[in-house]
């Protein structure tokens, strides 16, 4: 969300708009060789079992056509791959070329290459036909865009009637308790950053950008106002991570 007509959010500061797509690069480019072993540090192991859940709200089956987007190293194209079978397909999307690398890489070592591609691209702007798209998701990703109302509406419009977008990402906390609790631990993410992969800034971005990510209710508001139908979330570990779903009206046949 931005400001002003001019700038936007990268974590805690303000940068002109045309930045932070390369900032968010840099990042990513810096953590990826790494990003899975953090992200088993800063959840405990939790989001393999987030995004499993995530992948049962896509009501994903055999034969579906189904869009990772911000797919970064491949957890969730994984687990897509093998519910729709190999009369289905999955692309794998990302914006950062280190990211794609590892995630096709991981698939790879997986035994996993008949029903997936890979395509580099940039979330508010896909390169993809209307209607095309069983299912969407975005797993920890949609924080990150320069601008989530047009990702939000570049995905209802490749989303087939009746299709789901389901975005995994931090939320926040309901109990003040638990979000005290949950702020001092995520403020610990730098540092271990620093030993883990040698880079500490790199997660004090993250940590910053959860934080300006719109909670549950706003980012639901958000959605409906793209055009997404139904939309709910549900909480995990009490809104420390949630999981957001809407989908495109049976009727919407956008050309």
């Amino acid at each position: 969300m931005t400001d002003h007509d001019d700038t936007t959010h990268f974590g805690f500061r303000k940068v002109p708009i045309a930045e932070k797509a390369g900032r968010v690069a840099e990042v990513f480019q810096s953590v990826a060789n790494k990003y899975d072993v953090m992200n088993d540090v800063m959840s405990l192991g939790t989001h393999r079992l987030f995004k499993q859940i995530a992948v049962e709200y896509t009501a994903a089956r055999r034969g579906h056509i189904i869009l990772d987007l911000a797919g970064g190293t491949g957890d969730l194209a994984i687990k897509l791959s093998k519910v729709v079978g190999k009369t289905g397909h999955v692309i794998l999307c990302d914006i950062n070329d280190a990211m794609l690398t590892q995630g096709r890489g991981r698939l790879l070592d997986d035994g996993i290459n008949g029903n997936v591609n890979y395509i580099q691209a940039d979330g508010e702007q896909l390169p993809f036909t209307h209607n095309q798209f069983n299912a969407i998701t975005i797993g920890f990703g949609l924080r990150n865009f320069t601008n989530k109302q047009f990702a939000l509406e570049a995905c209802l419009q490749a989303l087939k009637p009746g299709g789901r977008l389901v975005v995994l990402e931090f939320s926040t906390p309901e109990n003040p308790l638990v979000r005290k609790l949950y702020g001092e631990f995520s403020n610990l993410w730098p540092r271990l950053g620093e030993i883990i992969t040698g880079d500490k800034d790199s997660y004090q971005y993250l940590v910053e950008s959860i934080k300006m990510h719109p909670p549950q209710q706003e980012l639901c508001s958000m959605m409906e106002a793209a055009g997404y139908q139904n939309v709910q979330y549900h909480n995990l570990l009490n809104g420390v991570v949630a999981i957001h779903v809407g989908s495109k009206g049976i009727t919407d046949e956008t050309d």
